[in-house]
């Protein structure tokens, strides 16, 4: 164990800690923000026009899901423990000032969705049963052409193991965490196991219903728990408006002077804070790991930019509205300042410090339960069509089956080593999706100059017809 450990390090500190992937990835986000002219940031009123006439699919358009389901099953698998364990480690480890660092790369990572949607609709596949596939290993295959392919396949092998690690073991980790910590408030001792066969039987009600099924669950789940938790929290804030604006205060300085030591925490620098602001916000929001253009290529649509505008939405929701309200809750509770606490629980003691009895903790375990729960589904249909490229469409029910019944797996392993191979992994996807939207970002540029260039698309109201 020490020795996979030593060597996650090394990987870790290469990949994520040296000069690869985190200047790669601002550079990809300021390079394709600038290439799109800003379209992110200038047409997010549009994107929310196309987003809401979206919800609706239509049987004219090819593709699985609705274009709004589409970005539910995108929002399933990012909204996940990364929204509230994940912050909560990114200040633990990076100070509050690493917040500011997840903001930035939100930003910049609008544009990057931006291109991996509207990539994914335009080169996916489909499948001889019907299944609309596509993501980086496709548009790595068809749009960079043959001799790609070798990339392509590394990032399906990389989204497979991701799949059993990120959108697994650490959802339910976490869950088995949380639960059992909210049982012990009352005195009542739950077994892992038990935990183990309770996800293990809730996780095969719904996998094995295959992407319509799971569609249909998501675009419920997802909006449903988004505002539970953002009620919550901004109740929190309301009450401690007062603290609201030092909490600001330190995300700033702490973002360009560092952290000092204070009570518990150990203080961070600069470089900390903007190593673990950056490696949190892609493992929160997935801007350029290349998982959501899985999901974005099952939408019903017809103009592969259309789902661009949608998918460009994923980053705002999740690290811009939720990983905000967590890391504010936290800010303003003085949790983070307490020695020997875990990022694993942190968010669940802030909230619960803040709220009267036990009932921050319970709006904390219930949310991250369906957050994580929800990640579980998006990283299932994930994994399963990284397994399709690789082996083939006959290896989708193979896949759901062994994704299930490792479900239990992650609640009896230690939550330390299990995120650090989730970075590492998440570190290896991106970089293959990073270089394939660079090549093609021509191609996408070219797509969005013709899209609203065109006077019927011009305008941020259109007909149903159009949609």
């Amino acid at each position: 164990m020490e020795t996979l450990t030593s060597w996650l390090d090394t990987i870790d500190d290469l990949i994520l800690g040296g000069p690869v992937l985190v200047p790669f990835l601002v550079f990809a986000g300021i390079f394709l923000s600038f290439g799109l002219r800003f379209v992110p940031w200038r047409k997010w009123p549009h994107a929310f026009v196309t987003l809401w006439r979206g919800r609706h699919r239509r049987a004219s358009d090819e593709g699985e899901l609705s274009p709004f389901r589409a970005l539910m099953l995108s929002l399933s698998a990012t909204i996940g423990v990364g929204n509230i364990v994940g912050v909560a480690g990114a200040i633990l480890l990076g100070g509050p000032g690493a917040v500011f660092w997840m903001w930035v790369i939100a930003l910049l990572g609008m544009a990057v969705k931006f291109c991996e949607a509207t990539l994914a609709v335009k080169y996916r596949d489909v499948t001889p049963d019907g299944k609309f596939v596509g993501g980086p290993m496709y548009y790595i295959k068809n749009g960079l052409g043959p001799q790609w392919k070798w990339l392509a396949s590394l990032f399906a092998i990389f989204g497979i193991a991701a799949s059993f690690v990120v959108g697994n073991m650490i959802q339910t980790n976490s869950i088995s965490i949380n639960v059992i910590r909210l049982f012990e408030i009352y005195q009542i001792n739950v077994p892992p196991i038990l935990m183990a066969i309770a996800l293990l039987f809730i996780a095969a009600i719904v996998l094995l219903g295959g992407l319509r099924h799971i569609g249909a669950v998501v675009g419920t789940l997802v909006p449903t728990m988004v505002m539970l938790y953002v009620i919550g929290g901004l109740t929190i804030l309301a009450l401690h408006l007062d603290r609201v604006p030092n909490a600001f205060q330190l995300i700033f300085s702490g973002a360009f002077n560092g952290q000092a030591a204070t009570g518990g925490f150990i203080g961070t620098t600069v470089a900390e804070a903007i190593r673990f602001g950056i490696a949190r916000s892609l493992l929160s929001n997935e801007a350029g790991l290349g998982t959501s253009p899985i999901a974005h290529a099952t939408a019903m649509v017809k103009e592969p930019v259309k789902q661009g505008l949608i998918g460009m939405l994923g980053p705002f929701f999740d690290t811009i509205i939720i990983c905000s309200i967590s890391a504010l809750v936290i800010l303003v509770s003085d949790e983070w300042l307490v020695a020997d606490i875990s990022h694993a629980t942190l968010t669940a003691h802030a909230f619960d410090t803040a709220m009267p009895g036990n009932l921050g903790t319970w709006l904390v375990t219930i949310t991250l339960v369906l957050f994580a729960f929800s990640t579980v589904l998006g990283w299932c249909i994930y994994g399963e069509r990284c397994a399709i490229y690789l082996l083939g469409y006959r290896a989708a029910l193979p896949f759901r089956i062994l994704f299930t019944f490792l479900v239990p797996v992650g609640v009896l392993q230690e939550l330390a080593l299990v995120w650090k191979l989730a970075i590492v992994l998440c570190g290896l996807m991106a970089l293959p999706n990073l270089i394939a939207l660079l090549l093609l970002s021509p191609v996408v540029f070219s797509m969005t100059k013709e899209y609203f260039g065109k006077p019927e698309k011009a305008d941020d109201v259109r007909s149903q017809s159009d949609i």
